[in-house]
């Protein structure tokens, strides 16, 4: 098989895989979770709670106007996803860890926007406490994206790690 028809296949399935086990769990919540409802997980540390997010991280954005929410809650981040997935299954030379964490944040966005345009909001239920501070609520789709960030984020420093020493390497 093609280099390039196993890149489509295994981004297709990453991104398929993060918007179903996402709508999975909306779905089940949905059907047998009643509205703000407070469920111990792991003690305090992880709970449940089932809300409606109509804006965007935390909240923001909820009280605009339709026609701005839709714009920017909606159509700009569609546009860049749509995007997004296009450069993951076009790019020919872009690197596994890459390819799988970008994967990973396009599946959640899609999950998410999906949510605003069927629903006109996005289900929101776990959150977790640190003692010292919480977490917004959130969803398995917001899951992804972190996990997605979280890969660039390492894959940057250990790229960073990497170059200085060969710069080093040469310099000596």
């Amino acid at each position: 098989m093609k280099k390039t028809t196993l890149r489509i296949l295994l981004v297709t399935a990453l991104v398929t895989l993060n918007i179903g086990v996402d709508q999975y769990s909306k779905i089940i919540l949905r059907e047998k979770v009643e509205y703000y409802s407070y469920k111990e997980l792991l003690g305090k540390f992880l709970t449940m709670t089932k809300v409606e997010n109509k804006g965007a991280f935390l909240s923001l954005g909820s009280e605009l106007g339709p026609v701005v929410k839709d714009i920017l809650l909606l159509y700009l981040p569609a546009a860049a996803l749509l995007a997004g997935l296009i450069y993951l299954l076009a790019s020919k030379k872009m690197k596994f860890w890459t390819l799988f964490a970008l994967s990973f944040i396009v599946g959640g966005g899609i999950a998410n926007i999906y949510d605003r345009m069927v629903y006109g909001s996005v289900t929101d239920f776990f959150q977790m406490n640190f003692g010292f501070a919480r977490t917004g609520i959130f969803n398995l789709a917001d899951v992804s994206i972190m996990i997605g960030f979280g890969i660039l984020v390492i894959l940057n420093f250990t790229e960073k790690k990497k170059e200085g020493k060969e710069e080093a390497r040469i310099q000596s």
